[in-house]
């Protein structure tokens, strides 16, 4: 019997004015498979995931039907709901409730009523199989964004059940944490047998692990198969979700490979070696970087902050200049201060040492108006703070009553169909396109982005770089903190490593990703061994287009 069996299942938003967010999608789960869900930003994959949980099923119009183990959904139990279908969010503060961690660990299993001796047990396990113990004692409000999606995953297999269903969850998490933690929802696949159900925009670490690939588009699903068999056929549609797929299957078909296409990095190493056993074109050249900046845009001399006076500092001398008109990259792990440095620019974090400087100007001199009134502007990581109104349209006329501005930043941030719908109804890819098009109406010299890439699809990825490009033709200088290294890879003009309250090295993409092992892209871990320095899909096609042109 499959786990979950969706028949016709149609769905539409109180505020769509007829449009389906869900369009006749039928669809069998069986148990213990692991199945990948992908498409774009919008296109129902979140609302499907929630349908599978009544609890969590938006308000709507709704026909179809779904079967949880052979019963109507409806009819399942909310207790049995809670016990046997997992749900782990985007965001991983949506779904922290109390404040301790051991306590978030046993308050799932406190709700269904479960005697202590049976309680004590399964957080115990749960704690050691998570490797949760170093910080079981600790404050939820300590724990850095990967630890929370830990613990929230923790707290949920502590229940025991049976369906594990992922929205996102690594949207918030560093490369290295993302990674972890999905070998994690991995192995419970493997060893446990849990049926895994989960979406994502990185597809480099699940993809290749996936049972099955099903493609959403427009609230219809276009395909559903085994995922090499999905990858080829994206690209002989020429499907715009190709662009989505792991970099190996990317670089393979970009590069006319021949035999199996590769889906991981380690089978992509393979292919590249036997591909190109004496390649004859092995690297991009490289630039070093300016050493000095002339009239820098914003400036950053020994910072130190610290959140309370007896806490350890987050900012621990934290210098840099950035120059006027460029892309400005900071990377590094959850916890390591990125985003209190982008507080601390806007002054909503006083340093209590060092200076910022905006244009050569001292933060602290700059009237409230006057700082944010066209000279900064900042695009926080949780876009829900910006949103105050009961439609997008409302909250974009909050900044300016130019109504055709309003129209050509919408047009910009590809929102146009979504001004009359509610900010918190939208996907998580939506809303941080109509967050970024509210800070775009305040004309900005210097943009802040926290995250900014987090939870949007390739396809507006690509869109969101030519808005950067535009904005530094324009002379905007723009500083970006994200996990994104693939996106900091290819558009950033500087990269910085932050690491331990301090940024350590600066360095432009190629020469930063190009030299390291761990903290690099998927494209230079599968090529270093034949290409040096090439750290993108396309650095990496181009290299194999010039090797052969040089056979020929």
């Amino acid at each position: 019997m499959a786990h979950f069996q969706i028949k016709d299942l149609n769905f539409s938003y109180p505020t769509a004015k007829g449009k389906k967010s869900l369009d006749s999608v039928s669809l069998s789960i069986e148990k213990g498979e692991y199945i990948v869900l992908c498409g774009k930003s919008g296109s129902g994959k979140t609302t499907l995931l929630r349908q599978l949980k009544s609890v969590l099923a938006p308000h709507g119009k709704k026909s179809g039907e779904i079967l949880f183990n052979g019963t109507p959904i409806e009819q399942v139990s909310q207790r049995d709901q809670s016990a046997r279908i997992g749900y782990v969010m985007q965001n991983p503060d949506d779904q922290i409730v109390t404040d301790k961690v051991w306590h978030e660990l046993a308050f799932g299993l406190e709700s269904l009523g479960c005697d202590q001796k049976t309680m004590r047990a399964r957080v115990a396990e749960m704690a050691c199989y998570f490797g949760i113990q170093d910080w079981f004692h600790r404050e939820v409000a300590n724990l850095s964004g990967g630890q929370k999606q830990l613990l929230n995953l923790a707290s949920i297999m502590a229940m025991q059940p049976e369906v594990l269903i992922l929205d996102e969850p690594t949207s918030q998490l560093d490369p290295i944490a993302a990674s972890d933690f999905l070998n994690t929802v991995r192995k419970i696949n493997l060893e446990l047998g849990t049926t895994v159900i989960i979406t994502e925009h990185r597809l480099e670490d699940i993809f290749p692990y996936a049972d099955r690939a099903i493609v959403m588009d427009g609230g219809r699903i276009i395909a559903d198969d085994t995922p090499r068999k999905i990858g080829k056929l994206l690209y002989e549609q020429k499907n715009h979700m190709f662009a989505a797929m792991p970099t190996p299957v990317r670089v393979f078909f970009g590069a006319d490979g021949t035999g199996d296409c590769p889906l991981t990095v380690r089978e992509g190493r393979s292919w590249l070696s036997r591909a190109y056993p004496a390649p004859q074109v092995t690297a991009f050249p490289t630039e070093a970087p300016e050493e000095d900046v002339e009239n820098p845009a914003l400036s950053l001399k020994e910072l130190w902050f610290r959140y309370e006076k007896d806490s350890p500092d987050v900012l621990r001398g934290v210098s840099a200049e950035v120059p006027v008109g460029t892309l400005y990259a900071i990377v590094g792990g959850n916890g390591a201060g990125k985003s209190t440095t982008l507080k601390a620019v806007c002054g909503i974090c006083k340093p209590y040492r060092g200076k910022v400087k905006v244009f050569g100007k001292p933060v602290e001199k700059y009237k409230s108006a006057e700082l944010f009134g066209g000279c900064l502007a900042m695009l926080p990581q949780d876009p829900k703070s910006l949103f105050v109104k009961k439609t997008v349209r409302e909250d974009l006329a909050e900044m300016t009553r130019d109504q055709k501005k309003i129209a050509e930043v919408a047009e910009i941030c590809e929102i146009d169909g979504l001004l009359d719908s509610h900010p918190y109804d939208l996907s998580g890819g939506e809303q941080q396109r109509s967050a970024l098009a509210k800070v775009l109406l305040t004309n900005p010299k210097l943009l802040l982005l926290d995250e900014p890439t987090k939870g949007i699809d390739s396809f507006f990825k690509e869109k969101l770089a030519g808005i950067l490009c535009k904005l530094k033709q324009q002379g905007i200088t723009i500083v970006m903190v994200s996990h994104d290294v693939e996106f900091c890879a290819r558009y950033a003009d500087m990269v910085s490593m932050f690491f331990d309250g301090q940024i350590l090295t600066t360095d432009t993409p190629r020469r930063f990703f190009g030299s390291n092992s761990f903290y690099t892209t998927a494209a230079n871990r599968m090529s270093r061994h034949v290409f040096s320095m090439a750290v993108t899909a396309e650095d990496v096609m181009e290299l194999c287009r010039q090797n052969q042109e040089a056979r020929v």
